[in-house]
C-alpha cells in the first residue's frame, strides 16, 4: 500500500510545488499617477490590456489626485519604497535626481522604442546624461483669444507688447470696467514665466542660471521685468492679485468675468482646456499672436514635457517596468485606451494612430496651442526651478504686498531677488 502511495505523493508534491512556482514567477509592478477620474478609468484600461499581453506580470494600481501627490512620492523616495513606475513631473527632477541617479537611468531600459520621442525632449528629461523620465506629452504657455470679445472692442490680436498694452484702456472704455483684454493663470508660474519671455526677447537671457545657481538679472532688469507687471495691470490688460483675490481659492477660469466672456484672452499652458471648457457658449477661444519686441531673436516662451513617467530607481522590475511604459506610450492598445488622457502623445506612433483613429485632429484647441509653441519655442532653454513652490510662493507673495500698496515697485525689485536668492541656493 505504501509503495503505491508514493506516486500520489509525488504528484501532490509536484503539484504544489508547480502551483508556487508559477506564483513564484509572476511578477507585480506598482504604478502610481495623479488626475482624474476620466485618467483613472482609462489607464486602469491600459493596465488591463497589458496584462493580458503579460499574464506574468501583475501591475497593482495607485491612482491619486494631484493634491497631496508630491509629497507622498517624496516620503516614498526618501525611504527607498517608491513604486515601480511614476508619474513624475519635469521640475521634480531638480528636486529628487540633481546628479541623475534618483530615478532609474533609462538609456539602461530594453523594451522602450525611444525613436519615437524627440531628442530635444529626451535631452529634457536628462540629467547628467542618465534618462531619468520618459515624456509623455510636451506642453508650454500659449495665447488663447476670444474672437468676439475683440471684435465687440474694435481691435485685431496683439502683435506686440506695445500692441497688448494700448487695448488694456479700449477695452475698459469700449466694454466696462470689469472687461479685461487679458488673464494670466493665477497661483502657478504664469505671470512669472510671462514676464520672463518679455525679457528674453529684450535681453536675450533668461531669469535664472542653472550653472551659476542664480538670478541673471540686474538690479535696473528687475525694475524692468516688475515694471511690466505695473504696465499690464495699471493699463488694465490684466486684473492684478487683489482682483484673485477677492474670489479666495477660485481658478481663473471660474471667477465670474472669465464664465461670462468678459475676458478677452488667456496665457495659459498649450495643453489646458479648462479655460475653453468653462466659457459659457457660444464663446469660444482660438489661438492667436504671441506678443512679441520687435527685433526679438527668441519669443522666451516657456516650454517642458506635460508630464513624465519614471522608473523608481529600487525597481526590482526595471526591464518589466519598462514595458509597463513602453505599452501605454507606444503600443496600439495601451495608445487606444489611453486616448488624450495624458496630453497630446509626444510619441510620434501613438499621434499617427490616434490622427488615423479621428481621436486627435488639428481642429482641436491644444493641438492647435502645442503647434504655436513648437513653431515659437527658442533656443533659451526654460529652468525647472522656475516651477519651485517655494519660489513660486515668494513671487505671489510679493507681488500681493505690491497691489495691496504693502510695497513700492522698486521694493518689490529689491526684496524679490534677494528673498529668491537665498530659496535658489538653499533648493539648487
Amino acid at each position: 500500500m505504501k509503495i503505491k502511495l508514493l506516486p500520489l505523493c509525488f504528484a501532490v508534491s509536484f503539484a504544489v510545488t508547480g502551483i508556487a512556482g508559477a506564483q513564484a514567477q509572476t511578477k507585480e509592478l506598482r504604478f502610481s499617477w495623479w488626475g482624474g477620474n476620466q485618467r483613472h478609468q482609462a489607464t486602469l484600461a491600459a493596465i488591463a490590456a497589458f496584462e493580458k499581453v503579460h499574464p506574468d506580470i501583475k501591475v497593482k494600481a495607485e491612482p491619486a489626485g494631484w493634491d497631496g501627490y508630491l509629497s507622498k512620492l517624496t516620503t516614498q523616495l526618501a525611504g527607498n519604497t517608491e513604486p515601480d513606475v511614476m508619474q513624475t513631473n519635469w521640475n521634480w527632477l531638480v528636486l529628487f535626481s540633481k546628479d541623475g541617479n534618483g530615478f532609474y537611468n533609462l538609456n539602461n531600459a530594453k523594451g522602450i522604442d525611444l525613436t519615437q520621442f524627440s531628442p530635444q525632449a529626451l535631452k529634457m528629461t536628462s540629467v547628467d546624461n542618465k534618462l531619468n523620465a520618459i515624456p509623455v506629452a510636451m506642453t508650454g504657455r500659449s495665447m488663447y483669444y476670444n474672437p468676439e470679445l475683440w471684435q465687440k472692442a474694435g481691435l485685431s490680436y496683439p502683435q506686440t507688447w506695445d500692441d497688448m498694452l494700448a487695448a488694456g484702456p479700449v477695452f475698459k472704455q469700449k466694454l466696462g470696467d470689469d472687461h479685461y483684454p487679458f488673464v494670466l493663470a493665477n497661483h502657478d508660474t504664469t505671470i512669472m514665466t510671462f514676464l520672463n519671455s518679455y525679457m528674453i526677447q529684450k535681453y536675450n537671457k533668461t531669469m535664472i542660471d542653472d550653472k551659476t545657481q542664480s538670478f541673471t538679472f540686474t538690479p535696473q532688469e528687475w525694475l524692468d521685468y516688475f515694471g511690466m507687471y505695473k504696465k499690464l495691470v495699471d493699463g488694465h490688460v490684466i486684473p492684478n492679485m487683489k482682483f484673485f483675490a477677492a474670489y479666495g481659492k477660485t481658478n481663473a477660469w471660474e471667477i465670474p468675468n472669465w464664465l461670462e466672456g468678459k475676458i478677452g484672452g488667456v496665457h495659459t499652458w498649450s495643453t489646458d482646456n479648462t479655460f475653453s471648457g468653462s466659457l459659457k457658449a457660444p464663446a469660444t477661444l482660438e489661438v492667436g499672436p504671441y506678443p512679441t519686441l520687435p527685433g526679438a531673436k527668441d519669443s522666451g516662451m516657456f516650454y517642458k514635457p506635460a508630464m513624465m513617467l519614471s522608473i523608481g530607481k529600487n525597481s526590482r522590475y526595471p526591464q518589466e517596468s519598462a514595458q509597463l511604459i513602453n505599452f501605454l506610450l507606444n503600443a496600439p492598445e495601451g495608445v487606444s485606451a489611453m486616448g488624450l488622457q495624458r496630453g497630446v502623445p509626444l510619441s510620434q506612433v501613438a499621434s499617427k494612430q490616434l490622427m488615423d483613429a479621428g481621436t486627435l485632429n488639428t481642429t482641436q484647441l491644444p493641438v492647435q496651442g502645442l503647434k504655436q509653441v513648437e513653431s515659437l519655442y527658442g533656443n533659451i532653454a526654460p529652468s525647472p526651478y522656475m516651477e519651485n513652490p517655494q519660489l513660486l510662493a515668494s513671487f505671489l507673495e510679493h507681488l500681493q504686498k505690491y497691489d495691496y500698496g504693502q510695497m513700492t515697485l522698486e521694493e518689490m525689485a529689491q526684496s524679490f531677488p534677494k528673498s529668491g536668492q537665498r530659496i535658489l541656493k538653499k533648493i539648487m
